[in-house]
Formats: C-alpha cells, structure tokens, sequence
C-alpha cells in the first residue's frame, strides 16, 4: 500500500487527496469527493455503469488506479453539463430512456463519447460502441435517443 498526495482534474475543478495510489478511479471520485453520480456494477470493466470521461474519452474507472487518472480530464455525469442541457441528455429525457436509472450515467458518458466520433451513427456502430449493460433492457429507448441526438 502506497499512500501519497495527488491531484484530480474531475469536472474541471482540481482536488487534491491523500490515497492509495492503487485505489480505483471510481471509489475516489464517490467516496473521497464525493460524486455519487458515477456507478459502481461489476468491479471488473464489464458492465459500464462506473464509466468517466478521460481526457473526452469513455474509459471504466472501476478499475483504472487513481494514479493512472492523474494529469488527465476527467468527466463524470455531474460534470457533463450544468443543467442537463447535453444533447444526450435532452435526447435520453425525450426519449424516456431510464426505467431504473442505475446503468444511466454511465451510458450517458459512453454516448458522448459515440457522438463525438461518429456524429450520425449508424445502428451497428451504436452496437459496437456501447458495451454497458442495462438490466432493464432499454436498449431500444437508448438507439432512438442517439438517433435523436445525432438529428437522425
């Protein structure tokens, strides 16, 4: 265990905290911080429901060291907007998209990473991009709300 002082960019704003440089990404964003909007599911980088932004690219911080995020953007759900006026966000409230809402921050962040690479995505590049997992099975609601988004 090695303990030391480092310095996040989360949201814009710098935090400075004293952890283990091994503990993951998400358990200092909710627990040291104090940003709850990211989720923890799986702890293994399977279900998609920790997901961040990293320097605007959708990476799992359930498993990523805190140590590997410093120097780096990163982008939680709170931190994607102000007022929820994201274009993903406005499309997932048209759309209705969260029946539980657990996976949703997460799916939200993988998202705007899509958009940002392919702007009017096709329906198997959504497939292929987003990999997180919905309990709920709203895929079909999250397809329309990036179709949506994208001015499909």
């Amino acid at each position: 265990m090695t303990t030391s002082t480092v310095t996040l960019n989360v949201n814009a704003k710098n935090y400075t905290v004293t952890v283990d440089t091994g503990t993951p990404l998400l358990w200092v964003i909710r627990d040291v911080i104090g940003l709850t909007g990211t989720k923890y599911g799986c702890g293994v980088e399977i279900c998609g429901a920790c997901t961040v932004l990293v320097n605007g690219e959708a990476e799992k911080s359930c498993d990523m060291s805190v140590s590997e995020a410093v120097g780096k953007k990163i982008t939680t759900i709170e931190g994607l907007s102000a007022n929820r006026s994201h274009p993903v966000q406005v499309a997932w409230i048209a759309k209705q998209v969260p029946q539980c809402g657990y996976c949703q921050s997460g799916m939200i962040l993988a998202v705007s990473t899509l958009l940002k690479n392919h702007p009017k995505p096709t329906d198997a590049q959504i497939d292929a991009a987003i990999g997180n997992l919905c309990v709920c099975g709203t895929y079909q609601r999250v397809r329309d709300a990036i179709h949506f988004a994208a001015g499909n």
